[in-house]
């Protein structure tokens, strides 16, 4: 780093260190006069104010590319910043001054044209040698473009060799996403790699950032130079990925969770490619057809009925969607043409390497040497059922329901609070419902309204649920009030009128402190009811509230849930009875639990052997450690057929507590490519029954229905919601999804 300093005051640090047109430096045309003739007139720096635009450039893309918390680099970018705003034009210092700036400035940024080492980072993210390589390659295609941009005279007689690196720059950029980058072998390209960007990094400082003056023949003589080293870099990775397709077939999974759309996508992609862009093949057109034939073959031979199965299906899926992502990336990248042929083999070994594994799955399955499975795919109903919430059953809470419905309806005239607490999936908000929904309820106010507070508490979306419940406005009239609007209308359609607010999932007295007093007592009988996870919310509440505890179910009570869930009004077979039991007292007396296990009980055949993998499972995992309840769920995203599982967890995507628009969930889900193409169907429709058995399956909550008994809206309960976090996190599901 450079020694030097000019004395200039340290400001404070700036956000944004780029300068607008009307405020840079450059925007005075006696600048450019001033730098040329003098400030910078030495044989070694020859120069004029594009030169100030280029190294200003170079130092933001710095900051910006490799995470530099370099002191001097800061400081003389945010001197420049505040000089240029500050200075008058007017004398020589205003000049001198920026141009000491500049210089020191340009000093600093050179050691960033050659790849940087882990350590010239500051930042705690570690990022591994390739990641580096790809920033500082994308780091030079900027430089090259800023050169074009305001250098145009300087490479008008190169200007071909110049395009020329750059797409060898592009095409090295594109082999850094791409899979064979990623393995190691005997011969290791990436030594090579950095050796010639670090040429080619020197050789933009030298020629465009220290001079303004190049005599032609010398910069053909470097390039000439540099274009040869590419192309023993070229050579290199040609043989790694030649060593690499002779190495046992190693993939790099993006995702465990399976989604077949991305195969269906790219057999359009390749079509197109063959119909319409032949001229980008030419050479490989024959063996993109015969990839395009292998992937068709191996499509349809993931649709065997037998196959499905197979509890390794999905396995045989997660390698199908993998080779497919490859393939995706090549066809989608610009490639030079030698490189396709090196990958397309690899493909279509992969691709049949499946299709063996495939075809000795079903000669294991013929000879019955494995034994198969009721696949859940083969079971699920593309029927629309009825929603299968919880308060159409409900078990174990008549007589609590009893006791809180009168303290709604009798009591203390002044306003009051009541709170129900318990464990999450004790019941909470099923109870809360049937009591909002009790017709002695109903009768006895004037006004109801629910909202949810949750963890994420939003004043303005409390008082718009509220306010929306109480009074006839429309959603978009009340979602362009302010605060103060909305305060004013709500406590102006509560006044003078007996009300029933019920506050759900609420975590805390701070949420309640600050919207709680907007609530007007007129001694009527109005009610507040709580629901919480903390006895010690409803306690502090008011002096005079009333708190609830709602229990966990007894193992008769459980066992009667389940038997209701799985079987409706049937009874359960004799020899399912015992086991059943067993489940129901394995779900230990949690009413989500129960409900989320009698889902997978009622898609799997009523047979014992069947029922007893189920209890086997819940005894694992309710011994395994303390978070049996999550455990316990997470059984039954284990049983969800694969192309179900990634709408599931696509909820995690969401903030908890959050009512979803099942219009704009199945667009992100087709968006996302989860739905599968089904002949005569839209994939809308195809999305809404996947959502319908989620349903099925409570997984899902339905909160509205249209008036035709479709679901309008969606959400999902605060341990689900959770589970969807952790499996997304633990199969790197949601880093795909948000990027």
């Amino acid at each position: 780093m450079g020694n030097k300093m000019p004395k200039l005051k340290k400001p404070q640090l700036l956000d944004d260190f780029e300068l607008s047109t009307s405020q840079s430096l450059l925007a005075n045309p006696d600048f450019e006069d001033f730098w040329h003739h003098e400030i910078m007139k030495n044989e070694n720096f020859e120069t004029y104010p594009r030169h100030a635009t280029l190294i200003e450039f170079a130092a933001i893309k710095i900051r910006e590319k490799f995470s530099s918390n370099d002191d001097q680099v800061i400081y003389l970018l945010e001197n420049l910043k505040v000089s240029a705003l500050s200075c008058q034009f007017k004398s020589r210092q205003d000049y001198k001054k920026l141009s000491e700036i500049l210089l020191l400035l340009l000093q600093e940024i050179g050691v960033f044209f050659t790849v940087p080492k882990q350590q010239l980072s500051r930042s705690s993210t570690y990022n591994p040698p390739d990641k580096i390589v790809d920033i500082f390659i994308d780091f030079l295609l900027q430089i090259l473009q800023k050169i074009h941009d305001i250098h145009p005279h300087f490479i008008v007689l190169v200007e071909g060799s110049i395009e020329v690196l750059g797409n060898k720059l592009r095409f090295l950029l594109n082999f850094f996403g791409d899979t064979p980058c990623l393995h190691p072998s005997e011969v290791n390209p990436l030594t090579h790699i950095e050796a010639v960007l670090n040429k080619f990094g020197r050789f933009l400082y030298s020629f465009f950032f220290l001079r303004n003056q190049v005599l032609a023949p010398r910069m053909e003589l470097e390039l000439s130079d540099l274009l040869r080293n590419f192309e023993l870099v070229e050579a290199k990775i040609k043989e790694h990925c030649i060593v690499l397709s002779n190495m046992p077939s190693c993939t790099t999974r993006k995702t465990a969770v399976v989604s077949l759309f991305i195969v269906d996508s790219l057999l359009d992609d390749l079509t197109h490619l063959l119909n319409h862009k032949a001229d980008q093949i030419v050479g490989v057109n024959d063996q993109i057809v015969t990839l395009h034939e292998e992937l068709t073959l191996l499509r349809s031979s993931l649709t065997d009925t037998t196959l499905q199965q197979h509890p390794q299906l999905e396995e045989i899926l997660i390698q199908t969607t993998d080779i497919a992502y490859e393939i995706e990336y090549i066809i989608n990248n610009t490639f030079p043409l030698w490189y396709l042929p090196l990958r397309l083999p690899q493909f279509m070994d992969k691709i049949k390497r499946i299709m063996m594994g495939i075809k000795e799955t079903k000669k294991n399955i013929d000879t019955g040497i494995v034994e198969v499975e009721n696949y859940p795919a083969e079971q699920v109903s593309s029927q629309e059922k009825g929603p299968p919430i919880l308060e159409d059953i409900v078990v174990g809470f008549d007589n609590k329901e009893t006791e809180i419905a009168k303290q709604l309806v009798r009591g203390p005239e002044h306003l009051q609070i009541i709170s129900i607490f318990g464990m999450p999936g004790v019941g909470k908000t099923t109870l809360s419902k049937k009591l909002y929904n009790n017709p002695s309820v109903v009768y006895h106010f004037d006004k109801r309204a629910w909202c949810v507070v949750s963890q994420t508490y939003n004043k303005k979306n409390i008082f718009t649920e509220i306010l929306r419940s109480v009074k006839d406005h429309d959603k978009e009239t009340i979602t362009q009030m302010d605060d103060e609007s909305l305060v004013e209308a709500l406590y102006k359609s509560l006044i003078k009128r007996r009300y029933l607010i019920v506050v759900d999932d609420i975590w805390d007295m701070n949420s309640w402190n600050d919207f709680g007093r907007y609530f007007p007592d007129d001694k009527n009988g109005s009610r507040i009811l709580f629901t919480t996870r903390h006895k010690e919310v409803g306690l502090k509440a008011s002096h005079h509230s009333v708190v609830n505890e709602l229990l966990i179910l007894s193992d008769v009570e459980c066992w009667e849930l389940l038997q209701r869930k799985v079987f409706q009004k049937k009874h359960c077979p004799q020899e399912l009875v015992d086991i059943g039991k067993q489940i129901a007292t394995n779900c230990q007396g949690l009413p989500l639990a129960v409900v989320v296990i009698a889902a997978v009980l009622e898609k799997i055949e009523m047979k014992e052997h069947l029922w007893h993998k189920v209890a086997t499972s819940l005894s694992s995992v309710i011994s395994e450690d303390p978070n049996k309840f999550s455990n316990i769920l997470e059984l039954s995203y284990k049983h969800l057929p694969m192309h179900l599982k990634p709408c599931f967890l696509y909820f995690g995507a969401f903030k908890e507590d959050e009512e979803m628009s099942v219009k704009e969930l199945t667009r992100r889900w087709v968006g996302e490519g989860f739905i599968k193409k089904e002949e005569g169907k839209s994939s809308e429709d195809v999305a809404y029954e996947y959502l319908v058995d989620l349903i099925d399956r409570s997984l899902i909550q339905v909160s509205k229905r249209t008036s035709l008994g479709r679901v309008k809206t969606c959400s999902v309960h605060d341990l689900l919601h959770d589970m969807c976090l952790r499996i997304g996190e633990q199969q790197n599901f949601l880093k795909e999804v948000k990027r």
